[in-house]
């Protein structure tokens, strides 16, 4: 209870603060395990403490490569595979020389230990792209390495090992092939397992409510078959059956993603407290040996940078992105894990150095953890790499007095997009400079045409009720329920439609999509009212047109805020009120205008 409790409470304070929510992790992991010694994960689950960890890396991986989308790194795929390959060859072959010549371990150790080092990985790599809203292409190229390079770092550990073995006589080169066999079974089974579900859930083989059950049962599956071939081999096979999946355009697979995201959420926070709070205290002490201090060091400012810029030679990559990718390289749960297991390995082996490896591992975790969750957002803000474009607003429905809201928004620069199914109702809001999709919202195929991730609010403004709450209901997972609206029911009576299926009722109950419509026939208009000090909104209520209806507050921070049904706006001075005001608003604004003159007057004579 108390590893989930943490774990949860560390990303809600992350999300308030502002902060990366790994580093919260580790610091409660390690204050409840081996500081205050409160909790004893490793003691407390015994047998099943390895076992759990492998299986929860394992739902992770699998649920990060649910995004390896090739048409995402279309136009940039050069650079995103020279990294995965070249650069991590040479950060295998640098890492290992660090570990050799400043952690002071032997040659078979160092280059284990070294292929293990090239894994970044989505357990810290994503929460750290969430938080530090990067521009899209440095964003892709990092969470791609980080998901595909994470298995290879495994394998590329195991392949050193079997390496030492057979240089010191122990295994045949028999042994290397079976290596290579077990990994080329390993993806064949991946590859072989998502499209067998995706075949599934085309042909309705599978209902709705155990698909996300099925893949995650499958998942499980497919992992422990093949790492009981071969160790490690597993996370290869997982993370090719998520790639399969995310590139075969199911059309269920959203569904999946938000199931997945939600258990991968739960699980990341448990097992990082769960592995710092597991570190004995005499590990947590001997990080501070300076030749651990030294190899740290070498790998933050030399291997990382190196592997990147040389094997990004003769691709578009600009200096500035090579500069960014180049630092960030956090290391994560499968080097924690993993490491454990070879340390083992090879001590049984004979190899006594071995023994440093939990300290080098954890220290390098909790350095780069620390480093880069930092800096990420600076540095991306330094180099103009951080995201530019402020989120926008989505109106779905082309209606006239949509049409009117967008170019009111618009007016107050404003990122807003139109989207209805019908490219002719679409024609004003073009006419008018509006950006505009004509295609269905909730088309698998809309969300491959457009990234929705450029809005955060959403209007569902159509004149069929059960169409803006499905369009509601099917973007909570995305944009959460406090930045969905749609606009008054129509029905007789309102509560046929559950709250949860609805979204907040823009401008008050008794104001839906028909009745807006038919204000806009009887020559309603925006109006803009900018507060003062001397012209409130007590003010502006006390000149309140009679049937004016208020639609938003531009505060003077640059944000909107829509008057709701649940919401009570209170604008002050600096802010904007704009209305939707009869005709006769022009006689009220002149009145406004000899008002607000007749008071500034007045107050610059007091002055």
């Amino acid at each position: 209870m108390l590893i989930i409790f943490l774990g949860i409470l560390s990303q809600w304070i992350a999300w308030r603060l502002q902060l990366p929510a790994i580093v919260l992790m580790s610091i409660s992991g390690l204050l409840a395990g081996p500081l205050l010694g409160i909790i004893h994960p490793a003691e407390s689950f015994g047998d099943l403490f390895g076992p759990f960890i492998s299986l929860a890396v394992a739902i992770i991986l699998f649920e990060g490569s649910l995004n390896l989308n090739f048409k995402e790194i279309k136009g940039f795929n050069k650079p995103v595979w020279r990294i995965v390959t070249l650069g991590a060859f040479i950060a295998w072959i640098a890492g290992s020389l660090a570990a050799h010549y400043m952690a002071g371990l032997s040659w078979a150790v160092a280059f284990v230990i070294g292929g293990l080092f090239i894994v970044t990985g989505p357990t810290v790599i994503l929460p750290m792209l969430r938080q530090s809203k990067l521009a899209s292409r440095p964003a892709a190229i990092l969470k791609w390495e980080g998901i595909v390079v994470d298995p290879f770092g495994a394998l590329l550990a195991l392949f050193a090992f079997q390496f030492v073995l057979f240089a010191r006589g122990d295994e045949t080169a028999a042994a290397f092939g079976l290596f290579f066999l077990a990994s080329l079974f390993a993806a064949l089974l991946g590859v072989a397992a998502g499209r067998l579900m995706g075949w599934m859930f085309e042909k309705g083989l599978v209902p709705e409510y155990l698909k996300s059950p099925m893949v995650f049962a499958v998942v499980l599956l497919v992992f422990a078959v093949s790492d009981m071939v071969m160790h490690e081999t597993g996370l290869l096979a997982v993370t090719a059956m998520g790639m399969m999946m995310a590139n075969m355009q199911i059309s269920s697979i959203n569904d999946m993603r938000h199931f997945k995201e939600n258990i991968s959420v739960l699980l990341i926070s448990s097992i990082f407290v769960m592995l710092t709070a597991s570190i004995p205290l005499d590990i947590l002490i001997s990080i501070f040996n300076w030749r651990i201090i030294a190899f740290v060091l070498t790998m933050l400012f030399i291997v990382r940078p190196l592997s990147v810029w040389l094997s990004t030679i003769g691709t578009d990559m600009t200096v500035q992105e090579k500069t960014l990718v180049g630092w960030i390289a956090p290391r994560g749960i499968v080097a924690l894990t993993v490491s454990g297991y070879f340390a083992s390995t090879l001590l049984n082996e004979g190899f006594q150095d071995a023994e440093l490896l939990t300290a080098l591992t954890f220290a390098l975790v909790l350095a780069t953890v620390v480093a880069h969750g930092f800096t990420i957002g600076w540095l991306s803000r330094k180099l103009g790499l951080a995201s530019s474009a402020e989120p926008g607003i989505i109106i779905v429905g082309a209606s006239k007095f949509a049409t009117m809201l967008a170019t009111a928004l618009q007016d107050m620069n404003k990122n807003v997009l139109i989207i209805d199914a019908a490219w002719a109702r679409l024609q004003e809001a073009r006419l008018k400079g509006i950006p505009t999709y004509a295609g269905e919202i909730l088309s698998e195929h809309t969300e491959y045409e457009m990234d929705l991730r450029l809005y955060d609010t959403m209007l569902a403004a159509t004149d069929i009720d059960a169409y803006n709450s499905l369009v509601v209901s099917n973007f909570v997972p995305e944009l959460g329920r406090g930045k969905l609206y749609q606009t008054a029911l129509q029905v007789g009576d309102p509560t046929v439609f559950h709250s949860s299926l609805s979204g907040r009722n823009l401008f008050g109950d008794e104001w839906n999509i028909l009745e807006l419509e038919s204000k806009l026939e009887q020559g309603y208009t925006i109006r803009k009212t900018p507060l003062t000090a001397q012209y409130t909104y007590e003010d502006f209520k006390n000149r309140w047109i009679p049937d004016t209806i208020p639609l938003f507050v531009k505060r003077v921070q640059g944000h909107i805020e829509f008057f709701t049904s649940d919401n009570v706006v209170e604008p002050k001075p600096g802010d904007i009120v704009v209305s939707f005001s009869p005709i006769a608003y022009q006689q009220g604004r002149i009145q406004e205008k000899i008002e607000s003159n007749r008071l500034k007057a007045l107050s610059q004579s007091k002055e």
